[in-house]
């Protein structure tokens, strides 16, 4: 009996602990559409870095002797109503989604981690004043909203970051108050102010590293979002102004020919639904990566 119990705790004492970047690799890796998400946004990235290097013409440069051209050896997947290549446009397009998207989530995610961190650490008054800001952002719809901000900014690169930021902070906001609430509660922010800590030394060493790995996941549905937000506003012509290339205002150019060349709108279209399915599923990856229940796990 003695030795069954010696035998026992000394295999207790020799388990190997589990390395939490292999937890990570599996439990990120495990799922096909994970896989083809992260390969999808790696050759994003590469596109968009590298657009000057693998992009075949000038994406703005026109051509009018070889308008509406069909695919060819000399144009891929052929040339729009001025002339332009399409696959140029399409390879830029990318670096112009990819930048709106990182920088209006970075507004969003900065503005709305500030304004959740203090409402629900402070509660009381800076909660009521900040939430009910908050709920009249949501009372509009996200697109809705971002729509009447670039209307009122005007097009542009940097007035669609702000206005698609802008939109997107209730978001980050809502959920960073109530991870806020939920840890603050917990017995070693207790023991913080028990041993004296600060307000700001306990929001920014202890409350948001274990409040921030939502924000995470969110960050990177959130970019699939702003994607096709900024798809969408330069379809409505208040995006981005012509002529830089965007894969929503190709679509909106290509429309009137979608009978005689359907190209025009389908090849950016399809881009834009690959990449916001990308992102939503390295998303849902990190989410299973990410949860405290899957710690442990190989």
């Amino acid at each position: 009996m003695t030795q069954n119990v010696e035998l026992v705790a000394s295999s207790m004492e020799m388990k190997p602990r589990v390395s939490e970047w292999r937890r990570f690799i599996r439990v990120f890796f495990s799922r096909g559409v994970v896989i083809f998400g992260a390969v999808v946004l790696v050759i994003l990235i590469f596109t968009a870095v590298a657009a000057p290097l693998i992009s075949p013409y000038d994406p703005v440069r026109q051509n009018l002797k070889v308008t509406l051209a069909s695919p060819s050896a000399h144009h891929l997947l052929g040339t729009d109503f001025l002339g332009r290549d399409t696959l140029s446009r399409l390879i830029y397009g990318s670096r112009i989604s990819l930048i709106v998207a990182l920088g209006a989530i970075s507004i969003a995610a900065i503005i709305g981690v500030i304004a959740g961190l203090v409402a629900g650490f402070y509660g009381s008054w800076a909660n009521a004043i900040i939430m009910r800001c908050i709920d009249a952002m949501m009372s509009f719809p996200m697109i809705l909203l971002a729509l009447i901000i670039a209307a009122l900014l005007g097009g542009g690169l940097f007035n669609v970051m702000i206005a698609i930021g802008t939109a997107l902070i209730p978001v980050y906001a809502r959920l960073m108050c109530g991870q806020v609430l939920s840890v603050r509660e917990q017995d070693f922010i207790l023991a913080g102010k028990g041993m004296g800590s600060s307000n700001f030394r306990l929001m920014l060493r202890h409350i948001l590293p274990n409040a921030f790995p939502p924000i995470i996941v969110l960050i990177t549905m959130q970019v699939g979002t702003a994607i096709l937000a900024e798809a969408g506003l330069s379809y409505l012509r208040i995006g981005i102004t012509p002529p830089t290339p965007s894969w929503g205002s190709m679509v909106s150019d290509g429309f009137p020919y979608l009978i005689s060349n359907p190209l025009l709108s389908v090849i950016p279209g399809l881009a834009i639904m690959v990449v916001v399915f990308a992102f939503n599923m390295v998303g849902d990856g990190l989410r299973d990566t990410l949860d405290p229940r899957l710690r442990g796990v190989l």
